[in-house]
């Protein structure tokens, strides 16, 4: 079902008071960093462009992505399209272009510090969606959201969100200021926040923006594994879950995927999107995914899969796969919510 048809997508709201956006959103990291160079960037530009007539109106980004390099690739499409798009950026988290080290910051003087730097990359007034990107367990989520509310009220952002926060920090931010998304990896491999965070952000009425939802590639049978197929400086290199054993096995169990998408005409990608996207009718909630691509023709693919409906059946196929993946969703659990929900 991989088609280029135009079908407005749903739109919905990020949280109680969240700003309406397209029921996909599009992840941009890979644009400019993490998988490689970008070798196209005339396309990658022109996807952007696609997604957006798609309907896709929530476009994510952060700081950290190539020490803010991807802030200032995509500004030049978020400038002329300032009143179309939903822009999302994210604090907290750095990286080390020395040795890849990373480090977490919460504290005000910093917060106050990466504000700025976004709105200058962008050239925007304002940040429609400001994430603390990851916890730093040295400073209450309370001071942080305190600090980060004081943006608001300034006119620098107009919604808050969190990213890989547990369910307790989650109620103890929306007490001190009201929450619209929570970013999370959630996908057929990566399922640990449906136990507790996710009825968290239903009681709170959060909306849950998933990140890798097609596991970094690897649930669309791109690449098996990472070390051998892919390029020096690729992220996916260094992730447990893509290399040695561990690839070996987590490849077979895309098997009940491929068997539903040889089944529906559709591919891989779209059937965990479109389990992705069901995620928002069985736990009754608002689920966004943000899958990411450098390819116009892999973002009409994307979006096509939000038509796509899963039966019962189906999903009772995709169910197990989750609890028989090898390698953990990080080489350091630390740095997600996993490590201490």
């Amino acid at each position: 079902m991989s088609d280029s048809t135009i079908t407005p997508l749903t739109q919905v709201r990020l949280g109680t008071t969240g700003p309406e956006v397209g029921a996909q959103g599009f992840g941009c990291m890979g644009l400019s960093d993490t998988y490689g160079p970008t070798t196209d960037v005339a396309e990658a530009r022109a996807t952007l462009e696609r997604a957006l007539e798609l309907g896709v109106t929530l476009f994510d980004t952060a700081d950290v992505y190539g020490q803010g390099e991807n802030e200032k690739f995509i500004a030049p499409f978020v400038r002329a399209h300032r009143d179309e798009i939903v822009l999302a950026t994210k604090f907290g988290l750095g990286v080390s272009p020395e040795d890849g080290t990373r480090t977490i910051r919460n504290d005000r003087a910093y917060l106050r510090a990466c504000v700025e730097g976004s709105l200058t990359r962008l050239g925007v007034d304002v940040i429609d969606l400001y994430y603390m990107h990851r916890r730093d367990v040295r400073v209450p989520v309370e001071e942080t959201v305190s600090a980060m509310a004081e943006l608001v009220a300034e006119g620098k952002v107009k919604h808050l969100g969190l990213s890989e926060v547990t369910a307790d920090e989650l109620r103890a931010a929306q007490a001190v200021h009201p929450i619209a998304a929570l970013q999370s990896e959630w996908s057929l491999f990566s399922r640990d926040i449906e136990e507790r965070i996710v009825p968290a952000a239903v009681e709170l009425g959060v909306a849950l923006v998933p990140y890798s939802p097609l596991g970094r590639g690897f649930l669309t049978g791109a690449f098996v594994n990472a070390e051998q197929e892919l390029g020096e400086g690729d992220f996916r290199r260094s992730q447990p879950r893509f290399n040695g054993p561990n690839a070996r096995a987590n490849a077979a169990l895309l098997e009940p995927v491929r068997k539903i998408a040889e089944g529906r005409n559709a591919t891989l990608g779209q059937v965990a999107l479109a389990w992705a996207q069901q995620r928002s009718a069985i736990h009754g909630l608002t689920v966004v995914p943000i899958p990411g691509t450098r390819s116009r023709t892999r973002v009409e693919e994307n979006t096509a899969a939000t038509r796509l409906v899963l039966t019962d059946s189906e999903l009772d196929l995709l169910a197990p796969i989750a609890s028989r993946v090898r390698g953990g969703r990080s080489a350091d659990l630390t740095f997600v919510s996993a490590g201490r929900e």
